[in-house]
């Protein structure tokens, strides 16, 4: 029966008996029977069943006969752990579902006794598992389950009652599932009435110790026998409650009847002997547990209720001290039983109370309780009370002391209250129903009238007055005191006084009298606070008395009670009136103000007037005010009494006279306020005006009457003329004219003023407003005042401060915020609005012009800064009220916020463009989604919005769409203003709205957006192209071909007018991007077609069409059109991909597009040579034709783009040999037209006919591009010159400006920068040609091919030269850059930036350095050396890999540069390593200098970098420049380490671990997320998460690769998803070059869960691929020798070490744990012959720290090992401090000795002793080293 510790001893679902029992009796029940139920059928009584103390030799005897699983599960039950329990619990429950009734029969007598024990196991699951285990068995045995019910009956009823609500839930389903009727239950239940008392007899008389035979804990033994306890008493009770029903006893000759009148005599026989066995259950009263003592209660209560006569007088006397003594009951779980006992027995045996001493037994602890507010259980308790006294005999006390000590005692209890609401409420109800009940039964206790009259105004005047009125007024006045003082005494408070109330209510029928002693009280103390109002505890009564007041009407009055005007309130009126007219105090109106609103105006003055009428001797009929009495008297006396201006109280007063406005006089009570407001002039008679029609509006509302007062004219001009005064305004003034209109909700309808004199307010607002738009510093706002139209114009006098500006402004937005609504019914509404739409704009453009001011400029403008934000507020509330507005007003308004945005956009000049644009797109928006209904709306919005002006359109005029009307004067500035603006628009609602208008296009606005092509804050290209192609790939087809078919032949006929200029002439080889093209109407031209062309939305029969069009253009007549010759090759530049697109790979084809080029390359052959060249004859326009007709792509190389025909390959060769032959004369023709249009064509011709060169042909080629190459080469040294001059020599100040000028004075885009990079491109060709030939000549006959003019022997010479150049032009930039930056970041951000023009110069240059040979770096660097610069070629290749402004291909040049020969060892040290002290010149110094002086010292580029603290970059940003540089400076030194052949290899390792923090794995590991790693390790690499998956490839590449080139090759432009693969590759390759190192970091992790995430993705993608490679080294290494032996075991990751000399012999074993590196290598000795123990210690010690300690490939380090104990053996002595004969780290002999032992040492083992001991002494014999 157990719970778990701590449990309560009943929970909150346990019923007591007597509420079991009432839930289990159905209502109208007539029947008899547990509940009344009618049984159909009678179970059999058998004897068969196993009797409850079956012994265990007839238990096990039974057992036999059961099924075998039923019976092992059976015995299992027995068993003590309560997880077996259940575990046999849901088996058997399994099984009894499965088997038949048949099988289980035979287990349910052995069932039955194990039930009976688990019913009292102390485990709640057990007990709830038997339960279901019950329900279960009795489903599959049904009716057979009747012989058994009475051993199963006791202890199945004693379960309903278990503490625990799920376990007695199960209990009940069990038993209904055995009787799924409510008659069944019962008569089961009566059938074994016997066996159910006597069970639950045997439960009361158990023992603690009795309850088990196993050794159980006695706190849990003690717990259960409580529990088995109160159970069985409330089984006992509610067991009698059912049986012994008076319905059992009626006398019947039915069955049933007799069989339920059996049951309820055998109940009370076992009750009576329960009673004389148990002594009246004295003993469980007295029990520690309080559920034990509830039970109790119930039980005595039942058999009080249900069996009084079986108790004798003895019992009476045994029970009355312990029932009626039970006040000293202090838990509430209790005292619901305890009361229900209590009152059962003092109304049975009311005698009972004189058995005893009732004030020591009974009187005193019921005070007690009272006191202590029933000890918590008020809910239950306060509600009992009234029944109590109702119980409480009358001579047992003495009446008066009784009564008066019960309310004082339980009044004290309030306080234990107070923090519950529903506790208070009980407690007022409560005190209020004894209360009254005790005044109403008074004469139960008296006899007479006046002895009751006495006892009723004793406990009127002790308790309402002295005790409960005196502590009303002592509870805090306000709210805001009350909720300080407690959250509940508001509420508390208003309980409180309804009690009163309710109490006074309840007095007045019952003996009005006893009411008229309270209101006495009540106007006394109401007078003495109105006297005495200056007093602070006065006047806190006087707020509590109003409060009152304010209960009474809402508890009372409302009710319909007429005692509080009659005798509470009424009798005060006339005296507080006199007393008012004397005292002038406010207070009293107050007071009067509440009783107004509480019995009405009539009443009340009729109250106040009532001792006039007395005096008067009128009748009693004529007593009631008529309407015309009550009128004049309000009109005569209450109004001039309340409008004195000398009086103090004039605004309560002002309350008063509104609470006696009354509805059936309501209009004419209005005019006389209005007429006596009006007409006192005083200081404050505006705020008095404002106070009355604001009051008056409310009352209109209130009463819901309609208010017409606009026909006063002194009010009109009142109000007129206050809006009209200057400065300084009055503190009401604004307030007033806000009354006066109303208007300040749309409700409010009730006007003050005539609609002329609104106008005429409104007039004059919108004036003010308009001055102080005037006074803006804005050219858009002052623009703005043009647009509000005015019939004069205003000037605003006295206003000419800003301040005053500002305050005038103010008011007038005072009064809109209050009146709008009135506004909304008036013709101005539109300029109105408009000017709030303007100062709100203007609020804007402050907040963005504020930004860039300084302190002092900004207060300047902070008033007006702080009105415009007003506005702002004010705007954000209207806004949702805009569209319901009519259409006129909408379209009125609406047109002047367009023309104010055209002012904002066109004129502003105050703020820089994009901001202007930004502006007034906000202010577009604004006006778009507060004003426009629909789509037509919307349009002609924007129509209005673009409409032409005199500076916009620049290009193209709307009414004319399908030409292109060029204008002669144009303000650019302006176009890139609207151009901004209409971006931004753009970008707001969508092109799609803007581009269509009604039923057409604006193909104009399209076009004027192309030929602008960049404005502030936007392009063409990266905003407005990819919208407008986005918009018509989504429109229908031929709305999408009509638009864009319009905009391409505007800019056709645009680009053929305008032309191009002659500088336009010189264009790319490579398709013309548009932002180089200068003409508008051709860069947009291109653009669009580039688009449309690239995205597929046009094909091949577009452009054909395109081309058609040109091409018949093209000639007029005979004569050529310049311009149209000018312009195609542009356009062809565009046109030639999609007009050969389908002929690229098919050579048959051919059509008319080929005639009219080979007509074009005649035209050109019939020019003269380039070198005779003539002007005049358009020989550059055709050369840049037949050019243009023939692109190149380039992928890895540049490739032809389209095939073309024989036809024209003999004639483009034709005309290349025609130049090589006009060459040869003496005479070059240098004119730079001249070398441009060569080396056009000869790009195009190596790319189209290089398989027909000849050896000639390659001379001329090879001949030419040299000399152009050269020629850049030239330039840049030049700019690397004159950036030196400017750092070198120049003034230190104002560098970055002197290199500005200096780079914009040289000639850049000079064609030598254009033929170089020609020339480059047909190098580049020229290589990959050789390259090509190379590879297909191999298998081919060797002579046959001597003859070839590709064959790479013939061409390397020049070939090397070339290169070179390209490398000095490489190292020219560079260099520029690292001097510039030598002086300042900013200073090479200059250089670096100057290169970004270029950048596809820059590219080929690297693209070619890449390619270059090691001969051509070498002589390239030693000339460019020699040069003489203040940086070389290697401070040149570090300024261009670490540059803030990079070019992708350029950062990888320089990184394949430094990291290769023969730059790759010069490039990283500051010295040539060979002048680094070698081992024998350091011996002849002392231990510490020849430290010093053996450590390298790295450049300055890289150290900087590679010795920057990881603190730092850990909180730089994933792809922060600086973070990218110490990554790229790491990845270079790591190529370098993983290089086999590095001279200062273990010099750079060992300057690593001394000077580089390895927390650089942390930076690393940043750019993957750790958390996923581990969760990861099972994936295969394509399931990976992003991030992870790149990581993982790339480190386990650079493993694979021994490089992590292919990483830096990918990594610029930076982003990253680059990053995460480039630190991937680092970490790789950093895990195979310094695992030592790596592993040192991992060690220093004290993060468990990044520490095992690290491992785990070591182990899973990086450690399988190294430790492959790892054996595979040490398998192709050739360690072995006549003494050592190496052998690999790559399935077990083994390498078995055995060293032989002489006659001994060791067999070491390492093997590389699955996490290598991050683990470190195991190394054991699993063999040794002939060594001692101590010597193979030392050799197992040596081999484990050589290969733990090796950074680098562990092939080396078991070499080094061998060497060691070679040199040991040939008799080199160890180094005594690390006993070890070569170094583990920088691999010397000792060879320092000591003067004094002569023992030799390790230099940096010395170097370390003599720094950690602070000494330098030798190690052994301590002397002088």
């Amino acid at each position: 029966m157990g719970r778990q510790k701590g449990d309560a001893a009943r929970s909150k679902a346990r019923p007591s008996s007597s509420s079991l029992a009432a839930s289990l009796l159905p209502a109208g029940a007539t029947a008899v029977g547990f509940g009344g139920y009618v049984g159909s059928s009678r179970l059999l009584d058998t004897s068969s069943s196993i009797p409850p103390t079956t012994s265990s030799e007839d238990a096990s005897a039974l057992i036999n006969d059961i099924d075998g699983e039923l019976a092992q599960q059976l015995k299992r039950l027995s068993r003590k752990d309560p997880t077996t329990k259940l575990k046999a619990l849901t088996t058997l429950l399994t099984l009894l579902k499965d088997k038949s009734a048949k099988d289980v029969l035979p287990a349910i007598p052995q069932w039955a006794f194990e039930y009976k024990k688990l019913l009292m196991d102390y485990n709640r699951e057990v007990r709830r598992a038997t339960h279901d285990t019950m329900a279960t068995l009795v489903s599959t045995v049904g009716r057979d389950l009747a012989p058994h019910l009475k051993s199963l009956m006791g202890p199945w009823w004693f379960s309903q009652f278990d503490p625990v609500y799920e376990v007695s839930q199960a209990a009940k389903r069990s038993l209904e599932a055995a009787f799924p009727a409510q008659e069944k239950r019962l008569d089961a239940l009566m059938l074994c009435t016997d066996e159910v008392f006597m069970y639950l007899g045997d439960n009361l008389k158990l023992t603690p110790q009795s309850m088990s035979d196993k050794a159980v804990a006695l706190d849990e033994l003690q717990e259960m026998h409580q529990q088995v306890i109160s159970s069985s008493l409330l089984a006992l009770a509610t067991l009698l409650d059912i049986l012994t029903s008076e319905k059992h006893g009626s006398e019947n000759t039915n069955p049933e009847q007799k069989k339920a009148l059996k049951a309820r005599t055998a109940a009370i026989s076992h009750a009576e002997k329960l009673l004389s066995v148990h002594k009246c259950f004295l003993v469980f009263f007295n029990s520690h547990s309080s559920a034990i003592r509830s039970a109790a209660y119930s039980l005595v209560g039942s058999c009080v209720k249900n069996i009084s006569h079986a108790l004798i007088e003895a019992n009476i006397k045994t029970l009355a001290p312990v029932i009626l003594g039970a006040f000293q009951e202090k838990d509430p779980t209790c005292h619901s039983s305890m009361w229900e006992a209590l009152l059962l027995f003092s109304r049975k045996f009311p005698e009972s109370w004189t058995t005893l001493n009732v004030h020591k037994v009974l009187v005193n602890p019921l005070w007690n309780f009272l006191r202590n507010g029933c000890f918590g259980s008020q809910q239950v308790s306060y509600p009992t009370l009234v029944l109590f006294l109702n119980c409480v005999p009358t001579k047992a006390i003495t009446v008066d002391k009784f009564f008066l000590e019960f309310y004082r005692n339980f009044w004290a209890g309030k306080v234990h209250s107070q923090s519950s609401n529903a506790d208070m409420s009980a407690f007022f109800k409560s005190y209020r129903e004894c209360f009254l009940w005790t005044l109403q039964s008074a004469q139960r206790y008296y006899d007479g009238v006046e002895a009751i009259d006495k006892f009723r105004r004793t406990i009127v005047d002790e308790v309402l007055l002295k005790l409960m009125w005196h502590d009303y007024l002592l509870v805090p006045s306000s709210e805001d005191k009350l909720k300080k003082t407690d959250k509940y005494q508001v509420d508390n408070a208003q309980e409180f006084g309804k009690c009163i109330i309710e109490i006074l209510s309840g007095l007045f029928p019952l003996e009005p009298n006893l009411l008229s002693v309270f209101c006495h009280t009540f106007e006394e103390n109401c007078l003495e606070a109105f006297q005495q109002s200056e007093n602070v505890e006065n006047h806190e009564n006087l707020d509590k008395i109003i409060r009152f007041l304010q209960l009474v009407d809402l508890n009372a009055v409302r009710k319909g009670d007429s005692w509080p005007v009659s005798y509470l309130v009424g009798p005060m009126m006339s005296k507080l009136f006199q007393m008012i007219q004397t005292s002038d105090s406010s207070d009293i109106v107050k007071f009067m103000v509440v009783a107004v609103s509480m019995f009405g105006p009539s009443k009340i003055v009729e109250e106040i007037t009532l001792e006039q009428n007395e005096s008067a001797c009128l009748p009693e009929k004529n007593r009631d005010l008529s309407l015309n009495q009550f009128l004049q008297l309000f009109k005569d006396v209450f109004v001039p009494w309340c409008f004195k201006t000398d009086s103090s109280s004039t605004l309560t007063r002002l309350d008063f006279l509104f609470a006696l406005l009354d509805a059936e006089c309501f209009s004419d009570q209005c005019e006389s306020l209005i007429l006596h407001a009006t007409g006192n002039k005083d200081s404050n008679f505006t705020y008095v005006l404002a106070l009355v029609m604001e009051k008056l509006r409310e009352q209109s509302t209130r009463m819901k009457l309609q208010l017409n007062l606009s026909h006063h004219e002194l009010l009109d001009s009142t109000a007129v003329s206050v809006t009209r005064s200057l400065p300084p305004f009055g503190s009401s003034d604004a307030r007033f004219i806000c009354a006066a209109l109303g208007g300040v909700t749309e409700d409010d309808q009730t006007y003050f003023v005539s609609e002329n004199a609104s106008i005429s307010i409104f007039e004059e607002i919108f004036l003010k407003l308009r001055s102080f738009i005037g006074s803006s510093d804005f050219t858009w706002v002052k623009g703005a005042i043009e647009l509000l139209n005015s019939e004069e114009e205003i000037t605003i006098t006295g206003c000419e401060s800003s301040t005053h500006t500002v305050e005038i402004a103010s008011f007038a937005m005072e009064v809109l915020n209050g009146s709008f609504f009135r506004l909304k019914t008036l013709a101005l509404l539109p300029q109105v609005l408009a000017a709030l739409f303007v100062i709100d704009w203007e609020h804007s453009s402050l907040e963005v012009l504020c930004e860039g001011l300084d302190d002092v400029a900004h207060a300047k403008l902070t008033d007006r800064f702080n009105f415009c934000k007003s506005v702002h507020s004010f705007r954000g509330k209207i806004n949702k009220l805009l569209k319901t507005f009519n259409l006129d007003c909408r379209r009125k308004l609406s047109s002047i916020l367009v023309q104010t945005i055209r002012c904002v956009v066109f004129n502003e000049d105050t703020l820089d463009i994009e901001t202007v644009a930004s502006l007034g797109c906000v202010y577009f928006m604004d006006v778009m989604d507060n004003l426009c209904e629909g789509q037509v709306e919307e349009q002609t919005i924007l129509d209005e919005l673009l409409n032409t002006g005199d500076s916009w359109p620049l290009w193209v005029t709307p009414d004319a769409q399908r030409s292109a009307t060029l204008k002669n004067e144009r303000n650019a500035s302006g176009d890139h203003r609207v151009a901004a603006f209409v971006d931004k628009i753009i970008s707001k609602v969508g092109i799609a709205r803007v581009m269509t208008s009604h039923c057409h296009h604006r193909a104009w606005l399209a076009t004027e957006m192309l030929c602008t092509w960049k404005w502030p804050g936007g392009s063409v290209l990266t905003s407005f192209l990819p919208l407008l192609i986005q918009y018509t790939t989504g429109q229908d087809s031929a709305s999408s071909v009509n638009l864009l078919d319009t905009i391409v032949n505007i800019l056709i006929d645009g680009a053929l007018v305008e032309g191009v200029n002659s500088e336009m002439s010189c264009l790319s080889i490579n398709p013309v991007p548009p932002e180089s093209i200068e003409q508008v109407f051709l860069r947009a031209l291109v653009a669009i077609l580039g688009r449309l062309f690239e995205d597929n939305i046009w094909g091949r029969n577009k452009a054909l069409e395109i081309f058609n069009l040109l091409v018949d253009r093209l000639f007029v007549g005979e004569a050529v059109n310049s311009n149209c010759l000018k312009t195609l090759p542009v356009v062809m530049s565009v046109l030639i991909g999609p007009l050969f697109g389908d002929e690229v790979n098919d050579a048959s084809k051919r059509n008319d597009i080929h005639d009219v080029i080979e007509g074009w390359l005649q035209r050109t052959l019939s020019f003269p040579p380039l070198n005779t060249w003539l002007s005049g004859h358009d020989m550059e326009d055709w050369y840049h034709l037949v050019v243009s007709c023939y692109p190149l792509k380039r992928m890895k190389q540049f490739k032809p783009q389209r095939h073309i025909t024989n036809v024209e390959r003999d004639l483009l060769l034709e005309l290349l040999r025609k130049q090589r032959l006009a060459s040869t004369s003496a005479t070059v023709n240098k004119l730079p037209v001249v070398q441009t249009l060569l080396s056009k064509l000869t790009v195009v011709a190596v790319g189209y006919c290089w398989n027909d060169f000849n050896l000639d042909d390659w001379e001329f080629i090879l001949y030419k591009s040299r000399y152009w190459i050269e020629s850049a080469v030239v330039l840049l040294e030049e700019v690397a010159e004159a950036v030196n001059d400017t750092i070198t020599h120049e003034p230190t100040s104002d560098i970055p400006k002197k290199l500005q000028v200096t780079l914009s004075g040289l000639d850049f885009n000079s064609s030598a920068l254009k033929l170089g990079k020609h020339a480059l491109i047909t190098f580049s060709m020229f290589c990959a040609l050789i390259a090509q030939e190379t590879v297909e000549t191999e298998t081919e006959n060797e002579i046959e091919n001597d003859q070839h003019p590709l064959r790479s022997e013939k061409w390397d010479p020049i070939k090397d030269k070339i290169l070179q150049g390209v490398l000095r032009l490489f190292f020219s930039t560079g260099a520029a850059e690292a001097i510039a930056g030598s002086y300042s970041p900013i200073a090479g951000s200059v250089v670096a930036s100057s290169r970004l023009g270029e950048s596809d110069f820059w590219e080929l240059v690297s693209s070619s350095a890449v390619e270059s040979s090691s001969h051509a770096r070498e002589r390239a660097m030693k000339s460019f050396d020699l040069w003489g610069l203040s940086k070389g070629s290697v401070s040149s290749l570090y300024a261009i890999l670490f540059s803030s402004k990079p070019v992708a291909l350029m950062q990888y040049a320089a990184y394949v540069i430094l990291s290769s020969e023969p730059v790759a060892d010069s490039s990283f040290f500051a010295q040539e390593t060979t002048s680094l002290l070698n081992e024998s010149e350091i011996d002849d110094k002392d231990p510490i200098s020849s430290s010093l002086d053996s450590k390298i010292q790295l450049r300055e580029e890289i150290s900087v970098f590679l010795e920057k603290s990881p603190f730092e970059i850990i909180e730089l940003d994933l792809v922060a420049p600086v973070r990218v540089h110490v990554f790229v400076t790491w990845s270079l030194i790591s190529h370098l380490l993983a290089s086999p052949s590095s001279p200062t290899k273990e010099k750079l390792i060992q300057h690593i671990k001394d000077s580089c923090n390895p927390m650089i794995l942390d930076c690393i590991f940043q750019h993957i997320p750790l958390e996923l790693c581990a969760a990861s390790v099972k994936k295969k690499l394509s399931q990976l998460p992003p991030g992870i998956s790149e990581f993982a490839q790339s480190a386990t590449q650079a493993i694979t690769n021994n490089s992590v080139l292919f990483a830096v090759e990918s990594l610029w432009p930076i982003g990253p998803d680059r990053m995460t693969s480039f630190t991937g590759a680092i970490y790789g390759l950093m895990l195979k070059i310094l695992p030592a190192y790596v592993r040192e970091w991992f060690n220093d992790i004290r993060d468990h869960t990044s520490s095992s995430a690290i491992e785990s993705f070591t182990r899973t993608w990086c450690s399988p691929p190294l430790i492959a490679d790892e054996l595979s080294q040490i398998k192709k290494a050739d360690l072995s020798d006549e003494n050592f032996s190496v052998s690999v075991s790559k399935s077990a990751n083994e390498v078995v070490a055995t060293y032989t000399k002489d006659e001994s012999n060791m067999d070491l074993v390492v093997r590389l744990p699955a996490s290598y590196p991050l683990r470190p290598v195991d190394v054991e000795c699993t063999r040794s012959l002939g060594i001692s123990e101590v010597k193979q210690r030392k050799w197992l010690l040596s081999m484990m720290s050589f290969v733990r300690n090796q950074n680098g490939a562990l092939a080396e380090a078991i070499r080094i090992w061998k060497n060691n104990f070679d040199k040991e053996f040939e008799g080199v002595e160890e180094c005594p401090i690390c006993y070890s004969v070569i170094h583990t780290s920088n691999h010397s002999l000792p060879r320092r000795a000591c003067r004094t032992c002569k023992h030799k040492f390790h230099s940096a083992c010395l170097y370390k002793w003599f720094l950690t001991s602070n000494k330098s002494n030798c190690p052994l014999c301590q002397s002088l080293f």
